[in-house]
């Protein structure tokens, strides 16, 4: 009985290891802004994602995303033509975008995850709101925040003028998720 409790004992006192997640097809990175006062959304057709998570202890999560920025796609064949250029993301000097996360916690009745993100050679701090849904065998991950696109030098000379297009970028992900 002894040893039984002293084993229940050693194993109570590992720290608990998040799960590690791999992505499934139908997931998504998108975002929204405006142009000329009009909304338009978009989307990162190709993407990698390394995702740890564990709800009960977020000192163990962890999330790093790199999205190809050429893979944008916002249904306007003259915006989706633009995007990828010097004045916008410079896809040829800066082909991916990255966040890797730096820390999970709770804010009152949401998880925010906070890390680096960085576009077009620019690194700055974002914080992400963080929805985890367990289901089966997997989860749904969802991410939102919101990004000043001057912060990272997207829409520059003629395109730097936020009365034309606006300076906020909603971007949110669903990220489908099946435990590795």
């Amino acid at each position: 009985m002894k040893r039984i409790l002293c084993s229940l004992l050693l194993l109570a006192s590992i720290p608990a290891i998040a799960a590690d997640y791999s992505v499934q097809p139908g997931s998504t990175i998108g975002f929204s802004g405006t142009f000329q006062g009009e909304a338009f959304t978009g989307q990162f057709k190709k993407f990698d994602a390394t995702i740890s998570y564990d709800p009960a202890n977020l000192a163990t999560s962890k999330l790093d995303v790199s999205v190809d920025i050429s893979s944008i796609a916002t249904g306007d064949s003259d915006r989706d033509n633009a995007l990828p250029g010097g004045e916008f993301f410079s896809t040829a000097k800066f082909p991916k975008a990255h966040f890797i996360s730096t820390a999970f916690r709770n804010d009152g009745n949401k998880v925010i995850a906070d890390g680096t993100l960085t576009i077009k050679g620019v690194s700055k701090p974002v914080s992400l709101d963080v929805g985890f849904t367990p289901s089966g065998d997997g989860a749904t991950l969802a991410v939102s925040t919101t990004l000043d696109r001057s912060d990272f030098n997207v829409g520059t000379g003629e395109y730097a003028d936020t009365s034309t297009i606006g300076a906020d970028v909603k971007v949110n992900a669903k990220l489908k998720l099946t435990a590795k």
